[in-house]
């Protein structure tokens, strides 16, 4: 790097950056370029005010460039960051898994409700998260509820080496939770049958022929979002078997698209005492809530 290159600062490069996005035509420019300035620097978003001026070793340089190209070309922020928030958790994500996403934060707060009327508080609950992918949803629930006892499951190897990332920068939390390689329930050990007291799944949901972004159909894992022609395959699935593991009390939660609540809450059911939809925080049907299988 020349004499004159040490003049760079933090400011051009989110200049240089805003610029790059925009001309990428990417809708979020601004933020999207600060994210990156961000990361390339190590300033927390905090921080970054009081770094702008500072100069940019080559090292970092590399690394910003690296990340604008990335992003230019239309790979998910979250991805190119390498990390996400989800509720109090920052997991590490990739293409290997899907993106947390805010829909499904309300569904944990769901969750979360009802283990407390489970007595979450006061008693150990078995918690299975299946098909887990980054581990967000069992992460925050072991982090939320300090006597739940979690597994999280997925037929991903791939997806399964996140989440066990995810599971060792948890700390103490972690020593509660457990995983399992398999399609929903065959990963579960048969010790565990009738005696959870919470499944919760963030199933593929999309119908086969539902178009999508490019940013989501280029990058994120397809097996992880479409199931069969209206999208209600690994619903069933979870609908039909979940009483075979849940204890008396216990309760089954699945996140769903709008369109498919009437019909997973009229099929639960047939075979749940209780059954209804939770909304998500837009308002829109988003959580079956099924509980005392029949």
């Amino acid at each position: 790097m020349s004499s004159s290159d040490q003049t760079v600062s933090w400011r051009d490069l989110l200049i240089e950056a805003t610029l790059a996005f925009r001309t990428a035509g990417l809708e979020q420019a601004a933020i999207d370029a600060r994210r990156v300035v961000e990361q390339a620097s190590g300033a927390d978003p905090s921080e970054l005010i009081l770094v702008l001026d500072d100069p940019v070793t080559e090292r970092s340089m590399s690394s910003f460039e690296l990340l604008v190209r990335r992003r230019s070309a239309g790979e998910p922020l979250q991805y190119v960051l390498g990390s996400w928030s989800f509720r109090s958790l920052d997991l590490m994500v990739d293409s290997r898994v899907l993106i947390p996403r805010p829909e499904t934060e309300a569904v944990v707060e769901v969750a979360l409700a009802e283990l407390d009327r489970l007595g979450a508080q006061d008693r150990t609950c078995q918690v299975v998260d299946l098909g887990t992918g980054s581990g967000a949803i069992g992460l925050s629930i072991a982090v939320e509820r300090v006597r739940t006892q979690v597994m999280l499951t997925d037929q991903s190897p791939e997806a399964l080496q996140v989440a066990r990332a995810n599971i060792a920068g948890l700390g103490r939390p972690g020593a509660r939770i457990s995983t399992g390689l398999g399609s929903w329930f065959d990963a579960l050990p048969n010790d565990l049958m009738h005696k959870v007291d919470l499944i919760i799944s963030n199933p593929p949901y999309v119908p086969a022929d539902l178009p999508l972004p490019p940013e989501v159909v280029d990058w994120e894992p397809v097996v992880a979002l479409r199931s069969g022609p209206d999208g209600t395959d690994d619903l069933r699935v979870l609908i039909l078997q979940a009483g075979e593991w849940l204890q008396e009390d216990g309760v089954l939660i699945c996140e769903l698209s709008p369109e498919q609540a009437a019909d997973m809450q009229a099929l639960a059911a047939t075979v749940f005492t209780h059954a209804r939809i939770e909304r998500d925080l837009t308002g829109r049907d988003r959580a079956l809530v099924a509980a005392g299988p029949k």
